[in-house]
């Protein structure tokens, strides 16, 4: 019952941050862009959404990685390695558990925006292809969080490693921005930026905008997918090396 408890207080913890974004930012940059561009301020919050989304799988995987590194001091994950399982699976059994909840959030995140004026596309396959992708870079930033559960020692300096790629992740993308606005620095910094190709491919996939804001991305769909597996593979290959280190 406490556990629980201590997981729903997490989950609405991570939750509370997106929706603020989406509802208090998004609905002050719209009047912003109706300032400015007049037609274009509704269609901020589908422009902005997909940045959301990202941040909230990162948070996902923060606090999945928060589990297992409070289960490696407390000694639980000893008690994994005596059961006679794969080692492996205890890496992947805590990875798929991270993801399927970064999912979810992500999902609730969705239908959030959705409620505050979002335009989703209703062909199945863009919500195949905005699915795919959310659950390549969720995997890719749990293996990347696990990695560095695996490897620290206290919880605060978990949280002030990984802090680091947070928010730099998230406004060192087109989130918030278009890329063609960025000065040069931030530009490439945001082409290295997997993020910068989950959002691209989502705006151009689930989330259909017919807005000049929605007309900014060049990135094609296919090599958002080659970025996004890419990314993936390089998180759980970090995740699985720590682990390895971890439980020797």
């Amino acid at each position: 019952m406490q556990k629980s408890l201590v997981h729903t207080e997490e989950i609405f913890g991570f939750l509370i941050q997106p929706i603020l974004w989406v509802v208090l930012f998004g609905v002050g940059m719209r009047g912003l862009f109706s300032e400015l561009l007049p037609g274009e301020g509704a269609d901020y919050i589908t422009y902005m959404l997909p940045g959301i989304i990202a941040l909230t799988a990162i948070d996902g995987a923060i606090g999945g990685g928060s589990t297992w590194l409070n289960e490696r001091l407390r000694g639980i994950v000893k008690e994994y390695l005596v059961a006679p399982i794969p080692r492996l699976s205890i890496l992947m059994g805590n990875a798929l558990a991270i993801i399927t909840r970064s999912v979810l959030q992500a999902l609730l995140i969705l239908v959030i925006g959705v409620l505050m004026g979002a335009n989703l596309s209703g062909n199945p396959l863009h919500w195949l292809t905005g699915f795919l992708l959310i659950f390549g870079y969720g995997l890719g930033f749990s293996g990347i969080a696990l990695a560095l559960a695996s490897s620290t020692r206290s919880m605060g300096a978990y949280h002030s490693l990984i802090f680091i790629l947070n928010l730099p992740m998230l406004f060192l993308s087109n989130a918030l921005y278009p890329l063609f606005t960025l000065p040069r620095w931030m530009f490439i910094a945001a082409l290295m930026n997997p993020t910068t190709y989950i959002i691209s491919g989502m705006r151009q996939s689930l989330l259909k905008s017919n807005s000049l804001l929605g007309e900014t991305e060049f990135l094609p769909v296919w090599l958002c997918f080659v970025v996004i597996s890419v990314f993936a593979a390089l998180g759980m290959g970090l995740a699985l090396a720590a682990f390895r280190r971890t439980v020797r």
